[in-house]
This record gives structure tokens, C-alpha cells and sequence, in this order.
């Protein structure tokens, strides 16, 4: 994060960085303790401001200029920028959120456990994400302790509705990755190995509707259309569209339809999970779930929806911010692997404007 035009400045910073971190270890477990207490459910603004306000001050102490940027039904988002940074010019991004899938109360049934034997720490939104935004934040910290000026300058934006597919805050994450040379995702490593994620398989959804026509089934089964014998082909279908070799998946999650056993079934529908590993695939899946037709006489299929999350793919300007990561992890003595991951975040937005590792 240092460098800005190749490995070498990453080399030289990492080593130092890496010491100056190992001797706040215990500093750095305290924080994320007094943050996992911190309860911030995606949809409850007011349990958000305590984590949001503790990062902006924190940010500040460092030169940062915070503010949340409010939301309507959730926490919004804090954005920081840092010092040299203008209008207009380039920054590094770090993307990370604060809220958590966990409802307000969980913590009376699991309270935030340090088990030192183990070198665990478990509570709610340990993992996921605020041990990445306290890594994010003492990255920073290193930085200035050893005086070092990143090249380019650094904003933080830290929404508050990730978990919930960042429904509000997803046009100030594509506008900050318009901005940006680069994007680091503070998401946990992916798998016991620590990998890190330089690609995400794309994420989308469909919904097929059928209309049929309702009748009685034992008196007049001939004047029905049968929505639920149509979706049944329609199940068939989607599925038949995964190639696992290929990295593509699709799959019916639920399925609903009918009103009784004895009627016809009128209508009937599906929603559709859809993952891919390349933006050619999403629109190759997106075309042939809406080219589907209806089969049985007296059905029609309404369809709505698309892969709405595109794939983060290992490209050039990934690969080239993947190397300088190498060159830091090598120059510190640490072995650092990376992977795809079969879920979605955030950098499944950055990635089309900035290189993003996550």
C-alpha cells in the first residue's frame, strides 16, 4: 500500500511494518474484543454509530477527514480520506464493512471469548469482518509510526449494509472505485490456508414466474393449464445449465405454486441462484434463463432478475497488484497463496473500475 509504481518500496516497508505490528498483537486483540461488543446488525442505524464513530476517530487521529454518509434504513457508510488526498485525484482504496448477520441480543448467548490456549477469539462479527477492519486500521497505524507517506493517497469506506447486498450504499462503493487505482477488500482469507481472494465468482438471482389456468381436477382437468407441470420443466432446464467444470452453477432454491390438490395449478414460480466465474458466461446465463419458453399448451413464463454481482476475474491489473502482494508477504517471511471464492462482496462491484484484491 506503500509503493505505488512496483515492488520495490513494498519490500523495503514490509519487513519494518511486520515488526512494528507483531510487538501491538495484544493492542490489536483488545480492539477487535471492544468492537465485537459492539452488536451493528445491517438494518439498525442506531447500534452502527458507536463502531462508525470509534473508526472515525480513529481515522482522525491519523489526518483522515471522516464523515458518515447517512442511509435511509440502514447505518449508511464512513468515509475517510487521507492526507494529500484531492478531489479529482486517484486514491487506494480500503473497502471494508461494519455491520454483521448477527440480530442485536446474540451476544447474551455468545458473549466475545478469548481462549489464549488456542489463539481464538470468537464473537459476532469477529470474523466477519471486524478483525479485517482492525488489520485495515493498523496497517495505517504502521505506516505513520514509521513515517512512511504512501505514493498515493489513501481513503477508507466502511458501509454499513454489506450483508445484506449493500442495497443503499452500493452507488458511493462504484463511486470510490471510479476513484481509485486500487481496491483491497478487508474480508477474512479465504479457507484455513489464509488465501488471498483474487477472483469472486459472480452472483445473481432470477425469479420465473408461470401463469397458468386454473380448473377442477377430477371434473374438468382438460380445461386447466398446469403451471406447476411447466415449472417442473423449467426446474429441469435451469439445472441442466450448470457446468461445474466451468465454474458455473445453477440452482433452484425455492419453488412455490397451487392453491389445492384437487385444482390445477395456476401459477407457480422459482427463484434461481446463479454463479459464474467470467463476465462472458453472466451474459451467456443471463440470456438463456430469459430465452426459456413454455412447453405445456396454455403457460406462459414471466422472468425477471440477472447476475447482479459480476465476477471479480484474475486480470491483468489484478495480477499485477497480486504480485506487489507477493513481493510484501516474501520480503516478511511469509508464505501468501490466493484463491477464487464461490461468494460475492464488494470487490464484485470495485473490480470493474479498479484492480481489487480482497
Amino acid at each position: 500500500m506503500s509503493g505505488g509504481s512496483g515492488p520495490g518500496a513494498v519490500e523495503h516497508v514490509a519487513p519494518r511494518a511486520l515488526t512494528w505490528l507483531t510487538a501491538r498483537r495484544d493492542e490489536m486483540v483488545s480492539l477487535l474484543r471492544e468492537l465485537a461488543r459492539m452488536e451493528s446488525p445491517s438494518r439498525d442505524a442506531g447500534a452502527q454509530r458507536p463502531i462508525q464513530q470509534a473508526f472515525a476517530d480513529a481515522l482522525g487521529e491519523l489526518g483522515f477527514e471522516a464523515r458518515v454518509e447517512p442511509g435511509s434504513e440502514t447505518g449508511g457508510a464512513l468515509v475517510a480520506t487521507g492526507p494529500g488526498w484531492r478531489e479529482g485525484e486517484p486514491c487506494q482504496l480500503l473497502l471494508g464493512h461494519t455491520d454483521t448477520v448477527w440480530p442485536l441480543g446474540t451476544l447474551a448467548d455468545m458473549p466475545v471469548d478469548l481462549d489464549e490456549d488456542a489463539g481464538v477469539l470468537r464473537g459476532p462479527g469477529v470474523f466477519d469482518m471486524k478483525g479485517g477492519l482492525v488489520i485495515g486500521l493498523y496497517a495505517l497505524r504502521a505506516l505513520a509510526a514509521l513515517g512512511v507517506e504512501p505514493r498515493v493517497p489513501v481513503a477508507a469506506l466502511f458501509n454499513a449494509d454489506e450483508e445484506i447486498g449493500s442495497p443503499e450504499s452500493e452507488p458511493l462503493v462504484v463511486a470510490w472505485a471510479g476513484r481509485a487505482s486500487r481496491v483491497f477488500v478487508l474480508e477474512p482469507a479465504l479457507g484455513e490456508e489464509g488465501l488471498l481472494k483474487t477472483s469472486r465468482r459472480g452472483v445473481g438471482q432470477f425469479r420465473v414466474r408461470v401463469r397458468g389456468r386454473a380448473a377442477h381436477a377430477g371434473l374438468d382437468p382438460g380445461k386447466g393449464a398446469s403451471a406447476i407441470e411447466e415449472l417442473a420443466h423449467v426446474v429441469l432446464a435451469l439445472h441442466a445449465l450448470s457446468d461445474a467444470a466451468a465454474g458455473i452453477s445453477v440452482n433452484v432454491g425455492e419453488i412455490r405454486g397451487g392453491t389445492r390438490p384437487n385444482v390445477v395449478a395456476a401459477e407457480a414460480e422459482a427463484v434461481v441462484d446463479v454463479r459464474v466465474s467470467t463476465r462472458d458466461q453472466a451474459r451467456e446465463i443471463e440470456a438463456r434463463v430469459r430465452a426459456l419458453t413454455a412447453t405445456v399448451p396454455g403457460t406462459r413464463l414471466e422472468i425477471e432478475g440477472g447476475v447482479d454481482r459480476p465476477p471479480m476475474e484474475f486480470d491483468a491489473g489484478v495480477q499485477a497488484l497480486w504480485g506487489a502482494a507477493q513481493a510484501g508477504a516474501r520480503a516478511m517471511g511469509v508464505g501468501l497463496g490466493h484463491g477464487m471464492s464461490g461468494g460475492a462482496s464488494d470487490g464484485n462491484l470495485t473490480c470493474r473500475y479498479a484492480p481489487t484484491l480482497d
